[in-house]
């Protein structure tokens, strides 16, 4: 596993709350010259640690209320299996993320939707179709306070 140093740290922390930053900013929040930064930058997202930029939508603006935690069990464990129930998943446009998990269920799968009856339409017409899932336990958030909050970073330095 690569070593990050504070240096890698602090432009990592810099890009998680602001993608979009120019590299002379970036590089002037992290002293270093904006030829150095772009250097660590392009190894950072070579590496794999920067796995991409988007932007974040706000999902009320845009009409999708309701977040909608959806716990799947499957009635067979195989590689086949969950190769199939993943590829399910990914083509579903309201799942907007998924996890294998451990404990009672075997998918934590988070659904984004209009209306109950938007979702309704989600879990008795995709959800429930895909092959091998057995049981579907749902899961209303009543408020967002924190969504995909940066990641902690302390502690990743392993070169001293």
């Amino acid at each position: 596993m690569p070593s990050y140093d504070a240096t890698d740290q602090a432009i990592l922390a810099r890009l998680q709350t602001d993608g979009r930053i120019p590299n002379i900013e970036l590089a002037e929040a992290v002293n270093l010259s904006p030829s150095a930064c772009l250097r660590r930058l392009r190894a950072l997202e070579q590496d794999g640690v920067i796995a991409g930029y988007r932007a974040e939508l706000d999902r009320e603006r845009l009409g999708l209320q309701m977040t909608i935690f959806v716990q799947l069990r499957v009635d067979r464990h195989a590689h086949e299996t969950s190769t199939r129930v993943e590829e399910a998943l990914n083509a579903i446009p309201a799942v907007v993320a998924s996890y294998l998990i451990s404990g009672e269920a075997d998918l934590l799968v988070e659904v984004a939707a209009p209306s109950l009856a938007a979702y309704e339409r989600i879990l008795l017409d995709q959800l429930l179709t895909i092959p091998y899932v057995v049981d579907a336990r749902s899961t209303f958030a009543i408020r967002t306070f924190k969504s995909r909050g940066p990641l902690p970073l302390n502690g990743l330095d392993r070169s001293g």
